[in-house]
């Protein structure tokens, strides 16, 4: 998969406009299995009192009356970083008095207001590296923001403004836990910094996984064709009723360097990841996932029929990080790699069935397991080490 960062650039001292999006490759035949957000669902939303009346009819509502509503909570984010310039980059090679060493960039994304205090979503990717962030709102005012936490794992960070300057417009945020294939949804964001454009789609697809900007996978991401484009990052993403159901953070361009455009695409994170990850980083400014320390490949019965594996199911260990809590407890890996049909597979290692007592079927499932966790919380795996049942118990550490 080809997924594009929706982060847009410009280059001030070179008074050009480039595109700065970062292409997240395809995911990895063998998906890392670290765990990064909590299972534990915490309530961070301004709550019913504060929301806009229309957010709490609980009955459809229009595009537009979406719109109207939801509009004067969604902002357009610009974070100025400075770069360092490459020697390679002027004409001679190597460093020339005078010439520019560090040049100046924009990134512009979207963000919504969560509460009355002034806390604002975004995604990681819009803000990651940046000197200063300043956010601009409906009626086009602007304001500096402080970063209050960010968090890699999970592309999503929170920025906070002063809010006795400004009455403030908090969007409801839903339970994504409730959406459906088919339901009806709406994506407002600054495409291309066109602000608060509105696009409307379906879900188009449930349980996707992406690959976040620390190269960790995010799961249980939401796909619509909601057209969105490199700007909408970190915009929200509305279901019938006006509530996030999740955040915008990434698309399929359909070309191998992340350079195109909407193809009917988009990812979103979806709001109850968001949920716990944004308690976290308002309290701690930092949220800290555990990590096994190994990568893997899910099987299915067919596979397991093929390899004569003991178990229909689980997750067969590819690799293992070294000093990780999974070497340390004797998890094996891979000894060589078998190709079927095209598709190459880990031989040789331990097959994980179950994780604390979970069954495990897939690569996302031990991922929840594992997101449940804290960094130094033990967890027993349940192991096939050839024919032979196994328990071990490991320390995870941290991503």
């Amino acid at each position: 998969m080809d997924s594009s960062i929706l982060r847009r650039a410009a280059e001030l001292v070179a008074a050009a406009i480039v595109g700065a999006g970062v292409t997240l490759g395809g995911v990895a035949v063998f998906a890392g299995l670290d765990g990064h957000t909590t299972t534990v669902r915490e309530i961070v939303s301004s709550g019913a009192s504060s929301a806009p009346a229309a957010f709490r009819t609980g009955r459809p509502l229009s595009i537009n009356q979406i719109y109207r509503s939801a509009a004067p909570g969604v902002v357009q984010v610009t974070s100025t970083s400075v770069v360092k310039v490459d020697n390679n980059s002027n004409p001679f090679g190597f460093q020339i008095p005078g010439f520019p060493q560090q040049q100046t960039q924009r990134a512009l994304g979207s963000g919504f207001v969560l509460d009355k205090g002034g806390h604002i979503v975004t995604n990681y990717h819009v803000i990651a590296g940046a000197k200063s962030v300043e956010v601009s709102f409906s009626n086009h005012d602007s304001m500096k923001a402080r970063v209050v936490g960010k968090d890699p794992g999970t592309d999503i960070a929170v920025l906070k403004v002063d809010a006795r300057s400004r009455a403030l417009t908090p969007l409801a945020l839903g339970d994504s836990d409730t959406v459906r294939v088919g339901d009806s949804v709406v994506a407002i964001g600054n495409p291309f910094g066109l602000d608060r454009s509105v696009t409307a789609g379906i879900v188009s697809a449930l349980q996707r996984e992406i690959q976040a900007p620390n190269s960790y996978a995010i799961d249980h991401v939401i796909q619509t064709d909601a057209a969105i484009n490199h700007g909408n990052s970190g915009g929200p993403l509305l279901n019938a009723n006006g509530r996030v159901i999740g955040v915008n953070a990434q698309i399929e361009t359909g070309s191998t360097d992340g350079s195109g455009g909407n193809v009917g695409v988009g990812f979103a994170i979806p709001i109850n990841t968001v949920r716990t990850v944004v308690a976290q980083l308002i309290k701690n400014g930092a949220v800290e996932h555990a990590s096994l320390g190994i990568q893997g490949q899910a099987i299915d019965a067919q596979v397991a029929n093929l390899f004569h594996f003991p178990v229909s199911h689980g997750v067969l260990v590819a690799t293992v990080k070294a000093g990780s809590g999974a070497a340390k407890a004797g998890l094996h890996g891979a000894t060589t790699q078998a190709v079927v049909a095209g598709e190459s597979w880990p031989i040789g290692g331990d097959l994980i069935v179950k994780a604390d007592g979970e069954t495990i079927g897939s690569l996302g499932r031990l991922r929840d397991v594992i997101a449940a966790k804290k960094p130094g919380d033990t967890m027993q795996l349940e192991i096939y080490r050839g024919t032979k049942k196994m328990t071990l118990a490991i320390q995870l550490g941290r991503q």
